[in-house]
């Protein structure tokens, strides 16, 4: 007659039982299928929200993304691209690097922030032909996350004339890619309008 495991052994082997069976429960069947059920009726969202040009990705509409003067020449200063609507400021790395997601961390009686914002307002008055005053607070400071691809419709607006000139478009066009691009509150009383950058500058591209 085969002699009984000592307690503390059936112990640890009874814990080794469930910790395989919670293993495969939660660690194998579970996410698979969350994920079967997502790319069945989410699949872009499973996927990253890609966005994609001519057959290839070119971002994420939940990412933003710099329009700058090196997307056309990596040489080039980094500068606004001004046939494009840019986003806010970013904080995260040299600007929207998805590695170094984060902001300024500057709080509202920092003198280097108030400087900075400062000469933001003036750049971008001179650039999009607008009085200093009429520049909406979300084109001059950061997001928390350095990485928003939104934009305030006001600040989408600003920026209609300059874009329709470096592209000799008809303004009305522009400003009507930027209506189309507006998204409402979430469940319509959480949240402001906003305008994604991301989509708005691919449907430009589409324009051509």
């Amino acid at each position: 007659m085969a002699k009984p495991l000592p307690a503390l052994v059936r112990l640890h082997l009874t814990g080794l039982r469930l910790l395989l069976v919670f293993t495969v429960i939660c660690g194998i069947a579970y996410p698979l299928a969350i994920t079967g059920i997502a790319q069945l009726i989410f699949p872009g969202q499973a996927n990253g929200s890609r966005v994609k040009l001519d057959g290839r990705t070119v971002g994420s509409s939940l990412l933003g993304q710099t329009f700058d003067l090196r997307r056309i020449d990596p040489k080039a200063p980094s500068l606004p691209d001004p046939r494009w609507f840019q986003p806010r400021p970013s904080a995260a790395g040299a600007g929207y690097d998805t590695t170094a997601s984060g902001g300024s961390n500057l709080g509202p009686n920092d003198a280097g922030l108030t400087k900075t914002v400062q000469a933001r307002r003036l750049a971008l008055a001179i650039v999009d032909g607008v009085a200093p005053a009429s520049v909406p607070p979300d084109a001059l400071t950061a997001s928390g996350s350095g990485l928003d691809p939104d934009i305030s419709p006001a600040y989408a607006e600003e920026q209609v004339n300059r874009v329709a000139r470096a592209r000799h478009l008809d303004p009305a066009v522009v400003r009507r890619l930027v209506r189309d691009h507006t998204q409402g509150r979430v469940l319509g009383f959480l949240g402001q309008q906003r305008v994604d950058v991301v989509t708005l500058n691919l449907a430009l591209a589409r324009l051509g």
